[in-house]
């Protein structure tokens, strides 16, 4: 009897090691593939085999046959409203918006609805916070609330797209959305209300970290949330294509909780504040291809909430793909957070250009330890730059406040990058001693008038293979 015991315990304390093993050699294996051993592009033609556009009935519903009309002037929400309701009802197809200017409220899609704005055509969006009313289930800025309707909204649909070589205007400017920020430079005065007044956005945030329902998160015209322009929420097969996108009050193109998102060939530019070209949140399986983004905050900025919001919700953006993109103005070209506690993985970004003295940095990771989550493998080649004014690459854990969920960043790789004017650091990392940025590679990467070459602290496993800055071949210290 005793025998057997003994055994029994020997036997699981063997299956036990053997797990614990196994697990730390998977773990590095793919810490270790992150840094050379082999190579993650090899994923990439499984990861866009995942992600198909949606496919639409070959019938048009012309919004000017339910009484729009394109003048600029007449209200044509109504007309607009009851295309895509007729459209789907009838198992979907095209609502078609013809050449002209329609004045238009928000608009909301439903599945099997692909609204096609033709040459020509323009949805010229309401500036008004009422149109808005009443409030949607939504995300701003990482949290959840019910706030004002996106310009463009969908909740909880499947097949859905907006095509078309037309243009979509939000309208906004230094008279209207923009002042909410609270900033002088964007028609704010002294005396208005705005969104940084204490019971308004630092409400919205305390309410999330003490964990209040989102139905009772209510935040209408008086709160001076911004609404987003175009947010598919909870949506699967989403595409965005053709389209010519300005003047946004916030976030541009802000898929939330969405899986099989196609944005191509679409232009994007607003330089308002937090004008943010495609902000991707807590999506998987996302295709952002040849596009155009000319904005007032970053270019591309892949999220998954912000705080104890997005770590209740506790899902990643992961599997991102960007191809064949071009950035001017921006904070950033590719960007990953700041409202990232959900994490993000599986990021490939190839064949990119930017180049902007307003465009500040090429690849920026922002992220916290009031944030926490995971960053990791993120990896970007063949990307060309004339010009940024901040940093080439920066990774920093100090973004914003501080808190004690702390963040994991690893596994970044940067291949064929030349950059003609690196602006003040070409390679800032800021990580934790508990928590290093942890194994960063670039390969084949120049870069050109850089007043500081790089700048590390607590940074761990960090590689160079022939990494030139300012014509000189950079060796790193051992």
């Amino acid at each position: 009897m005793e025998r057997s015991w003994l055994f029994s315990f020997f036997f699981i304390c063997i299956v036990l090691l053997f797990n614990s093993c196994t697990k730390f050699a998977s773990d590095g294996m793919r810490i270790n593939d992150a840094i050379g051993n082999t190579d993650p592009w090899k994923n990439l033609d499984k990861l866009l085999e995942q992600i198909k556009p949606p496919v639409f009935i070959k019938k048009d519903f012309a919004i000017t046959a339910y009484g729009a009309v394109g003048n600029g002037s007449a209200d044509c929400s109504a007309a607009i409203k009851k295309a895509i309701e007729a459209c789907s009802q009838a198992g979907g197809g095209r609502v078609v918006v013809p050449a002209g200017v329609y004045l238009t409220g928000p608009i909301h899609l439903k599945s099997n609805v692909n609204l096609n704005i033709q040459k020509g055509a323009t949805l010229s969006f309401s500036t008004k916070p009422d149109d808005y009313l009443p409030l949607v289930h939504t995300r701003w800025e990482g949290v959840e609330l019910m706030g004002l309707s996106p310009l463009i909204y969908a909740f909880e649909q499947k097949n859905i797209a907006i095509t078309g070589e037309g243009t979509l205007d939000g309208r906004a400017d230094a008279t209207n959305w923009w002042p909410w920020k609270g900033q002088k430079k964007y028609g704010w005065k002294d005396g208005m209300a705005s969104q940084t007044d204490a019971d308004k956005r630092a409400a919205l945030f305390q309410m999330a970290e003490d964990n209040i329902p989102v139905h009772q998160r209510k935040f209408g015209k008086e709160s001076f949330l911004r609404p987003q322009f175009v947010q598919p929420y909870r949506c699967e097969n989403v595409l965005i294509e053709g389209v010519t996108i300005i003047n946004s009050p916030m976030w541009i193109l802000n898929p939330v909780l969405c899986n099989n998102v196609t944005i191509q060939k679409v232009r994007v530019e607003s330089q308002g504040p937090n004008s943010d070209g495609c902000d991707p949140e807590s999506c998987k399986n996302v295709l952002i291809k040849d596009c155009f983004f000319n904005t007032g905050d970053d270019c591309i900025a892949i999220k998954s909430g912000r705080n104890a919001d997005g770590r209740r919700i506790n899902v990643p953006s992961e599997n991102i793909i960007i191809q064949d993109c071009t950035m001017a103005n921006g904070h950033g070209g590719v960007v990953i957070g700041s409202e990232i506690s959900g994490g993000v993985r599986n990021v490939f970004a190839q064949n990119c250009r930017m180049d902007s003295p307003e465009l500040d940095r090429v690849l920026r990771i922002k992220t916290s330890s009031a944030r926490g989550g995971v960053i990791e493998n993120i990896y970007l080649r063949n990307i060309e730059v004339g010009q940024v004014a901040e940093q080439a690459i920066i990774a920093t854990m100090f973004y914003e406040d501080s808190g004690s969920f702390m963040p994991t960043v690893r596994n970044i790789e940067v291949r064929n990058m030349q950059v003609k004017n690196g602006g003040k650091v070409g390679v800032l990392l800021e990580g934790y001693q508990e928590s290093p940025v942890q194994n960063l590679r670039l390969i084949n990467v120049s870069m050109d008038q850089v007043k500081e070459p790089y700048r590390f602290s607590h940074a761990k496993n960090v590689h160079f293979e022939n990494v030139k800055i300012n014509g000189q071949k950079v060796i790193l210290p051992e």
